[in-house]
């Protein structure tokens, strides 16, 4: 074991790389639906505020449209598979671009509060995987 002395006046060296969101990563889509948790229900938000809002949040992460979407489209195929119906999450399309509107009932808070631990764990998940990898080193 390496043992590691103290260096006055010593940078923090736990600075993040930026990345860029993907499609079907869970730690993208976990930001992205943590972020559709916390907004307003029953009136349509413009996906591009939501984009701007991620970016705004994640510093070093860079979200666009197009990943949004996708998110937004995975949580409307779980909440179909969940509920039945089309209602719980619309996105649609009015003058101002893309909208997303989040239903204002009792149910949906709950069901969001899974949907995010559901990522989460695919987030850890992936990170145990990593590690595991890693691990094989010869």
């Amino acid at each position: 074991m390496v043992t590691l002395r103290d260096v006055p006046d010593l940078p923090d060296p736990d600075i993040s790389p930026p990345v860029v969101a993907e499609s079907g990563d869970p730690f993208a889509a976990i930001r992205i639906v943590h972020l559709l948790a916390r907004m307003p229900r029953g009136e349509p938000v413009r996906v591009r505020d939501v984009v701007d809002a991620l970016n705004a949040r994640w510093l070093d992460w860079s979200f666009d449209r197009k990943v949004v979407a996708d998110a937004i489209v995975q949580l409307q195929a779980n909440w179909m598979s969940d509920y039945r119906t089309l209602e719980g999450i619309r996105l649609e399309q009015d003058r101002y671009g893309d909208t997303i509107t989040i239903e204002d009932s009792p149910r949906v808070d709950p069901w969001m509060v899974l949907q995010v631990r559901a990522l989460a764990d695919a987030c850890r998940e992936r990170l145990r995987e990593f590690a595991r990898e890693q691990g094989d080193v010869s």
